[in-house]
């Protein structure tokens, strides 16, 4: 081997000794010991920041009962109310339903005889009258000229007034809605929009709370096959004379039982009162 070539040995040797220290050198393994060790202390550390920071984010009891005797008032506020716009609003769906049936069959009545107004079909007196109702709603219990048990014993008005027992009514029904009525002739006229009937209406029987205005209606069925407030003398009715039948009769303190339903037409079937 030449001298040059043992140079280049001794070179090339003592080059790859100094990479292999310099390897060693640069590659630090950290004993395995001492590796969880610092894992360990990590994970006591993020426990203890968390556990520090969910019980910084609890109530103390006076803070929950605070919370709660607020809860408490806002519901005893607002809860008869919710409740008694509740109820009002079933009472309307059912006397805006009943309402609907008997101009409905006030029509078909008419229809079914080829007549212009319902004297003509022939709604004359009372037999033609009970013939009426009977034939077009569905009858589940005929009180005949007895108001009870169709009816409630007595009734009130909003001031809280007694208006009686009864309400004069020749005829007495309840019809498979639950709803229960009186009914007979009224006549106010001959004209083709008078009133030829009267139809006092409690929506839900003798269940309550039987007031005026609330469960309870007086109709008033008109030639025309309009249904209207009962205590006008032609239908339909404008609105300030229905405004002032509700002021003078059904919310003022004496024994009158009409007025009501006119209330609920001008405000659109809405219990504003």
């Amino acid at each position: 081997m030449s001298g040059g070539g043992i140079l280049s040995y001794k070179r090339f040797g003592s080059e790859a000794a100094a990479i292999e220290k310099s390897s060693i050198g640069y590659c630090h393994f950290e004993p395995l010991g001492q590796r969880i060790q610092q894992m360990n202390n990590n994970l006591k550390s993020w426990v203890s920041s968390h556990s520090l920071a969910m019980t910084k984010k609890g109530f103390t009891l006076a803070e929950v009962l605070v919370t709660l005797g607020i809860i408490g008032v806002v519901s005893a506020m607002t809860v008869p109310t919710l409740m008694q716009n509740h109820q009002r609003k079933t009472y309307v769906t059912q006397i805006h339903k009943f309402y609907n049936e008997l101009q409905q069959a006030a029509q078909q009545y008419m229809t079914d005889r080829n007549a212009v107004n319902l004297r003509e079909a022939g709604l004359t007196d009372q037999a033609a009258l009970n013939n009426f109702v009977k034939t077009y709603f569905k009858v589940v219990n005929d009180c005949g000229s007895t108001y009870t048990p169709c009816l409630a014993p007595s009734y009130r008005k909003l001031s809280g007034k007694v208006i009686g027992a009864g309400t004069g009514q020749p005829a007495f029904v309840t019809i498979a809605s639950g709803v229960s009525f009186g009914y007979g002739l009224a006549s106010s006229g001959t004209a083709d929009n008078s009133r030829v009937a009267i139809f006092d209406v409690d929506i839900n029987g003798q269940q309550g709370p039987n007031i005026a205005g609330r469960d309870v209606f007086i109709l008033g069925l008109f030639n025309n096959g309009i249904v209207d407030e009962y205590a006008l003398t032609s239908a339909p009715g404008d609105k300030d004379t229905r405004e002032n039948l509700f002021n003078t009769t059904c919310n003022a303190d004496n024994a009158t039982w009409h007025g009501c339903f006119g209330k609920l037409l001008n405000d659109n079937w809405e219990m504003n009162y």
